[in-house]
């Protein structure tokens, strides 16, 4: 009994000093050689190897894919807005395109390039209060050429642009393809009002006008002040042209101001306090 009674104190104390170790080697139970969790814990380290190799060949496989369907993709979304850019243009055209722009700039007077043209300086006037400080000389104005070169100061050009952008082209619209020109009855002349003796100075002398008697068009119809004012198409379209003068001009004279200008429209710059001057 007392034999049996110590292996049993044996075997407590040293089961209670083996649960005290345990903690310093591992938390984690483990396997006896001849038990069942021997296989389930060996195979563990052995499933890794065998489960990469089946993901491997389906990674190179998936990235071809996504790569090729990239380009697809980006075409569809950017396929709309690259037909909508403009073509680049070539290198002839754009030489082409700059000779021009050197071209008209070098004709281009009163910093403007639709006034066309030639600077002339000082005029010297024959009569006291004739004459322009800083004349131009102007052959066209916005794409219609004037019949004849008309000399003016820039204020005088500028008021003639404006009219012919705002008033005469869109007054003859399609009629006949257009203006191509302008027949000029008169610009700078050193002389009086109306040529009378004892009248005060033109604005024609002080390089302020431009009288005008008619029209050639595209097609080569000819619209004429003193034929046409008063008749038909072309009488509706002198009169809106008439109508629109008054405004860049200080002074509109034509068919019904005076027997002076039965045959054309006389425009000035010339400015008023009570406004522009029509008739």
């Amino acid at each position: 009994m007392r034999l049996r009674a110590g292996l049993v104190a044996a075997l407590v104390l040293s089961a209670g000093t083996g649960a005290a170790r345990a903690p310093e080697v591992s938390l984690r139970p483990v396997a006896r050689a001849g038990s069942e969790m021997a296989p389930s814990v060996q195979a563990a380290p052995l499933a890794a190897p065998q489960s990469a190799p089946s993901q491997a060949p389906s990674q190179p496989q998936s990235q071809p894919q996504s790569q090729a369907a990239a380009p697809e993709t980006t075409k569809k979304r950017f396929g709309l807005f690259r037909s909508l850019r403009p073509n680049a243009r070539g290198k002839d055209v754009e030489a082409t395109g700059r000779k021009a722009r050197q071209l008209a700039k070098k004709g281009a007077v009163c910093g403007d390039l639709a006034i066309q043209g030639e600077a002339v300086g000082r005029v010297a006037g024959k009569l006291k209060g004739c004459g322009v400080s800083d004349a131009v000389r102007v052959r066209s104005v916005s794409g219609v050429a004037l019949s004849t070169a008309s000399v003016m100061d820039c204020g005088t050009a500028r008021a003639l642009k404006s009219w012919v952008d705002r008033g005469m082209k869109p007054a003859v619209g399609g009629i006949g393809g257009g203006v191509r020109s302008i027949r000029v009855a008169a610009h700078y002349a050193c002389r009086t009002r109306n040529s009378q003796r004892g009248a005060k100075i033109s604005e024609h002398g002080k390089g302020r006008a431009i009288d005008i008697s008619g029209f050639t068009l595209v097609n080569g119809t000819q619209i004429s002040v003193l034929r046409d004012w008063g008749r038909g198409r072309e009488g509706r379209a002198l009169r809106k042209m008439h109508g629109a003068a008054c405004g860049p001009f200080g002074t509109v004279l034509g068919p019904e101001a005076n027997k002076y200008h039965r045959d054309h429209f006389h425009f000035d710059t010339a400015r008023y306090r009570s406004g522009s001057y029509c008739r």
